[in-house]
């Protein structure tokens, strides 16, 4: 098997470094020594955008957030989901990523930076959902390794009640917060009830029809 050839490395603000790394056609994206993703297995974060894709069908000029690029897979399938009326933020906390997705990563990501609907923001999802009122009609949380933090302790804020408070006043009535995580969380579904979301926990394989198994949380803005 040949061998991972390190591409490019950036840190992280607040602390830490990522590690893009390339094998044949194959990327990774390392946080230390833990896989924080890899192109191989992008089923579940394909499956958290076609979740909320199908919850907003019918609806009209929907705005999406995302927080969190990664590898482009999410976007690119709610894209496809979405109407040509939509409107979808991407938050992205390390710039890096998102020059990668134009570079190194470029066939992951085809045409989807260039989609008229879609606008990057540099910096933490936590300063977007907050700043927000009743202004989405989706948010996809794919940061991290889910509530359970690999990279950075500050993520928790987005995974802790108040965080989850914060989400539901930036969503519309009605509106979805669909969670990604690597794990189950029982006291994670217990905190979303807690916020006021109706909660739903959806099983995902990481490489579609295989491959470990992913958690999609899909909470409902009961308001």
């Amino acid at each position: 098997m040949k061998p991972w050839i390190t591409l490019d490395t950036a840190e992280v603000p607040g602390g830490g470094e990522f590690r893009l790394l390339r094998r044949d056609r194959e990327f990774s994206i390392m946080v230390g020594s833990n896989t924080l993703m890899n192109s191989r297995m992008s089923g579940s974060e394909i499956a958290l955008a076609e979740l909320a894709c199908d919850r907003l069908r019918g609806r009209r000029n929907c705005r999406v957030l995302i927080g969190g690029y990664g590898m482009g897979f999410t976007l690119r399938a709610a894209l496809a989901g979405l109407g040509r009326d939509a409107r979808v933020i991407v938050a992205e906390l390390v710039p890096a990523v998102v020059t990668w997705a134009r570079g190194p990563m470029a066939e992951l990501t085809g045409s989807s930076l260039n989609d008229p609907r879609v606008t990057i923001r540099d910096g933490d999802v936590w300063d977007v959902i907050a700043a927000e009122r009743a202004g989405f009609d989706a948010i996809l949380l794919d940061v991290d390794n889910g509530p359970d933090g690999l990279s950075q302790s500050v993520n928790d804020r987005l995974y802790d009640l108040r965080g989850l408070q914060a989400a539901r006043r930036a969503l519309r009535p009605g509106g979805l917060l669909a969670v990604w995580s690597a794990a189950p969380s029982a006291a994670f579904t217990a905190r979303l009830g807690q916020a006021g979301f109706a909660v739903d926990e959806i099983k995902a394989r990481a490489n579609k029809s295989r491959g470990v198994r992913h958690v999609i949380w899909a909470a409902t803005n009961k308001a």
